[in-house]
């Protein structure tokens, strides 16, 4: 009986080991599906940026020094003398630290109407060190065009701290820039009548013929024939025999699924490695390891003995270790591999993501790697 039961014991562990290894097991990927609104863009729908030059005043002491910055000091003369306070002739005795020449730049929303309000980010120019607690003066905002689209006014926002000692400081972010959410007015507006467009391009952000083509045959088996493929990038709409508007809401929520291409983007600066999904490397041996010596002094102190006439002398010693990685095998990756695939192996090798970009150069030289291969 004892001996049935440790039968079924060890049956019931096989079974349980199985299904957690089966359990741990990755998934099949899939293709990612998103909306078609969610990768593409509408021609003709665009932002705009806007810039403006200003004053931020009410500084607590941390603004421009008039006597350094001749713009800031201009301007607040042309300010006042415009508000009917002349002070030409005493120019000389401005000594205000409590205000600040800044650029404003803002983004101008598509399909936004006169009376809305946008946001807006205000920077220093000059000297000035922080401009916590200030409030910008009315400033015109504009384009490339020359034309003021917005006026730009209000308290601003920094997040930034900043404290100052004798012999120490300390700065959280950054004083001299900030926003003003809603900070200014629109004035002027940008016409675009998508009602009235019969025919109307979408754009994709990542061009690829494959992920354009699928675009074009779910909206055509779903609205009826009216896209077709000009390029990788663009899909033509022929929308004369329907509303634009509902039209455009429905293929926005159309699902497809996008491809990519194979690619390995390198930032060797910051050692940052991004590899897609459809990367494949051929059937190739990669060994990896590094030859370290280490040199270390633990100098001994060598004591004469009671009443001896020695003195007390310091004897070296030196450490000496070498590490020629022995531990690093040579691997062979088979054809076909996938980025999974790819990444475990190179991780079993203890490479870190330096070693990782010598590794991967080298597969691409060895003409292994079947992807393109982009070094910033």
């Amino acid at each position: 009986m004892a001996h049935l039961f440790q039968h079924m014991l060890r049956a019931a562990k096989n079974v349980f080991i199985t299904f957690i290894f089966f359990t741990l097991l990755p998934l099949p990927s899939h293709a990612t599906s998103v909306r078609i609104k969610d990768i593409t863009d509408m021609e003709g729908v665009r932002s705009n940026q806007l810039i403006g030059y200003g004053l931020v005043v009410g500084l607590n002491g941390t603004g421009d020094r008039l006597t350094n910055s001749i713009f800031t000091r201009e301007t607040l003369i042309s300010m006042l003398n415009r508000l009917g306070v002349n002070i030409r002739d005493q120019e000389q005795l401005l000594q205000t630290h409590d205000i600040a020449a800044v650029m404003v730049t803002a983004e101008l929303p598509p399909f936004v109407h006169s009376g809305n309000h946008i946001d807006i980010t205000v920077s220093a120019v000059g000297d000035a060190t922080s401009l916590t607690g200030g409030t910008l003066l009315v400033t015109p905002l504009m384009a490339a065009d020359g034309d003021v689209y917005a006026v730009a006014q209000g308290s601003m926002v920094t997040n930034a701290f900043s404290a100052r000692g004798a012999a120490a400081s300390l700065t959280r972010n950054v004083p001299t820039s900030g926003h003003i959410a809603n900070g200014a007015i629109v004035e002027r507006e940008v016409s675009f009548n998508l009602k009235s467009r019969q025919n109307l391009h979408l754009s994709l952000r990542n061009p690829d013929l494959t992920t354009a083509s699928r675009i074009k045959t779910v909206i055509n088996r779903t609205l009826g024939p009216i896209a077709s493929l000009e390029d990788p990038r663009t899909i033509m709409l022929d929308l004369s025999t329907a509303d634009p508007i509902s039209t455009l809401t429905r293929i926005g929520d159309l699902i497809v699924s996008p491809d990519t291409p194979a690619k390995v983007l390198i930032d060797e600066a910051s050692g940052t490695i991004i590899m897609g999904a459809n990367v494949r490397i051929s059937t190739v041996a990669i060994a990896q390891g590094n030859l370290t010596v280490q040199i270390t002094e633990d100098p001994a102190v060598s004591q004469p003995g009671p009443f001896g006439a020695g003195q007390t002398a310091v004897v070296p010693r030196t450490n000496l270790s070498v590490d020629t990685g022995h531990n690093h095998h040579l691997t062979t990756m088979p054809s076909g591999t996938t980025l999974h695939e790819l990444v475990a192996g190179l991780n079993a090798l203890g490479v870190g993501p330096r070693d990782l970009i010598s590794i991967l150069q080298a597969i691409k030289a060895d003409g292994a790697l079947q992807a393109e291969l982009e070094i910033r």
